[in-house]
């Protein structure tokens, strides 16, 4: 069956490969007339005879013979370069490109990207992270993840987690030794990780309660602008730390820290995958925006 795109290509290599345009008109599904009009509208374009022919007999020219030789290997690449891009559209595979800020990326990996390769390993996840804000169109991502509240309105986002929060945590030595903080001032006689933001700026801790909003200029003995440096920190006794829950969800359950003014840090808004309108997704595309809708209905 002749390709879109390329029927004046393949009308030309399957005359000259059965020397016949009957039989060529056969394999690619056309009409005696509709081949003998692409040849011909290939020939104009061209300005030169492919084929001489008879009543009896078809016959490439000498132009046609130096065609063929040229124009062949290409157009198999082409229908392979076609076929393989046919192919993301029925099974998934090839890339997903995923901008991400870090602690969002360290939130969904293991319950929803792990879980998705694991089932379609044919796919590969380029997930970037970085706390800017991109442009996931210009900058040549196919999702990103951010915060609802931080989405561009122009995109279709998908809740993909929970509500989440800020936790403030301690050691068990360190409050034994320094006492517990009960409300937000309180940390002003604390020993506080300090958190630095990426444009330099040093962050100020938030909460909010029964309508209060407060935000703390924390001073402390170390400034640092990755979590997981302070995570460790934290569980070195050094002082108290201003986290997203998730990232220390498994060290409070454990016992290792101690969550501090929980009922000043109320949800946050869930977690959103989002992406542009587009025509024509990949199979991996849609199999990732399904599973995501899944993982919260």
């Amino acid at each position: 069956m002749a390709k879109n795109g390329l029927v004046e290509f393949d009308a030309v290599l399957a005359i000259a490969r059965h020397g016949s345009f009957r039989a060529a008109a056969l394999e690619l599904g056309l009409s005696a007339t509709a081949l003998s009009h692409a040849i011909a509208k290939l020939e104009g374009q061209l300005g030169v005879r492919l084929f001489n022919r008879t009543t009896r007999s078809v016959s490439l020219t000498d132009a046609g013979r130096h065609f063929v030789e040229q124009v062949g290997p290409a157009v198999r690449t082409l229908h392979d370069a076609m076929g393989a891009a046919r192919s993301q559209q029925e099974t998934p595979s090839g890339t997903l490109r995923i901008n991400a800020f870090a602690s969002g990326g360290r939130e969904i990996l293991a319950p929803l990207l792990l879980t998705f390769l694991r089932r379609y390993p044919q796919v590969h996840i380029d997930l970037v992270t970085e706390e800017r804000i991109v442009d996931i169109v210009a900058e040549g991502f196919d999702l990103g993840l951010r915060s609802a509240n931080m989405v561009p309105t122009d995109m279709i986002a998908i809740p993909v987690s929970p509500p989440r929060s800020f936790a403030v945590v301690a050691s068990p030595a360190y409050l034994a030794a320094n006492g517990t903080p009960r409300t937000p001032p309180d940390l002003m006689g604390h020993a506080c990780l300090r958190i630095r933001l990426p444009n330099g700026a040093l962050h100020r801790w938030h909460f909010e309660k029964g309508g209060e909003s407060v935000s703390i200029d924390v001073a402390g003995p170390i400034t640092l602008d990755e979590s997981s440096l302070s995570r460790i920190a934290v569980l070195d006794h050094v002082g108290v730390g201003y986290f997203m829950e998730a990232d220390v969800r498994d060290d409070i359950r454990a016992g290792h820290l101690v969550r501090l003014l929980e009922d000043w840090t109320p949800p946050l808004s869930p977690l959103c995958l989002y992406y542009p309108t587009r025509r024509n997704p990949s199979a991996a595309f849609r199999a990732l925006i399904e599973m995501a809708r899944a993982s919260t209905a």
